[in-house]
């Protein structure tokens, strides 16, 4: 049996938070299957690292802070400039804390939501007014997570709220954008085993962390998902490792 796929070859993908984690094992894959990636991230260094070890011309490193419009407008531009096209917006960044709501300053807590649902609000906003320019439709895929859909456990009510905010703007954007071509996509993993949400109770070397999902299967849901067919779309695909209770 024959089963169809798109062919990422040389498709162009702005990835945000590319330089670590999630993001770092989604480029990769991605320019595995030929694509070519904007590694966007807050962190220049690690965004351009990554480029170096990534086959030559197929990344671009780029400064990119997603609570600014005008560093996604900028990243879209990067993409325009050295290929001449964007195809496909991985909206990946974003931060969390493991704690209760009274364990973190103000301003901690503002950069949660002002991160993931803001920034995520920026970069959809840059990719839209690009796709609709060519007219050739795209994809956007939004790396949520579980909490966002009522699974959150009592020690992250504001990163919960964060990723509620970004499953219903996909949900909406869903609605708007499919007329134009464009499919919107969540992602929304369980546990991954990075240093994102390390905190209050939390390290590092954490050993119940060897048992959360890895970043490649997270990536490999990313580039699964680019890889459908224009005739169809994913709308939610949620992803838990075998040891976690759902």
């Amino acid at each position: 049996m024959h089963v169809e796929t798109r062919d990422l070859t040389d498709t162009v993908v702005l990835v945000t938070g590319a330089g670590a984690g999630i993001g770092a094992a989604t480029a990769e894959l991605l320019t595995d299957h030929g694509a070519r990636v904007v590694v966007g991230d807050r962190d220049l260094d690690a965004a351009t690292a990554l480029t170096d070890r990534l086959p030559e011309g197929r990344a671009l490193p780029r400064a990119m802070d997603v609570r600014s419009p005008d560093d996604a407008r900028a990243a879209v531009r990067a993409a325009l400039e050295r290929w001449g096209r964007l195809d496909s917006v991985v909206c990946n960044a974003g931060i969390g804390v493991f704690g209760g709501i009274l364990d973190y300053p103000d301003e901690r807590l503002a950069a949660i939501v002002d991160t993931n649902v803001l920034g995520t609000v920026w970069a959809v906003r840059a990719a839209v007014e690009q796709f609709d320019a060519a007219g050739a439709g795209g994809d956007i895929v939004i790396v949520a997570s579980v909490a966002g859909l009522g699974t959150a456990s009592g020690q992250e009510s504001v990163y919960a709220a964060s990723k509620f905010g970004q499953v219903g703007l996909a949900i909406s954007l869903d609605r708007e954008l499919r007329p134009r071509g464009i499919r919107v996509s969540t992602i929304a993993p369980a546990a991954v085993n990075t240093g994102f949400a390390d905190g209050l109770g939390r390290t590092a070397g954490d050993p119940v962390k060897e048992s959360y999902l890895l970043p490649a299967d997270v990536a490999h849901a990313v580039a699964t998902t680019l890889a459908q067919p224009r005739r169809m779309r994913t709308a939610l695909w949620s992803m838990w490792s075998m040891s976690e209770d759902a």
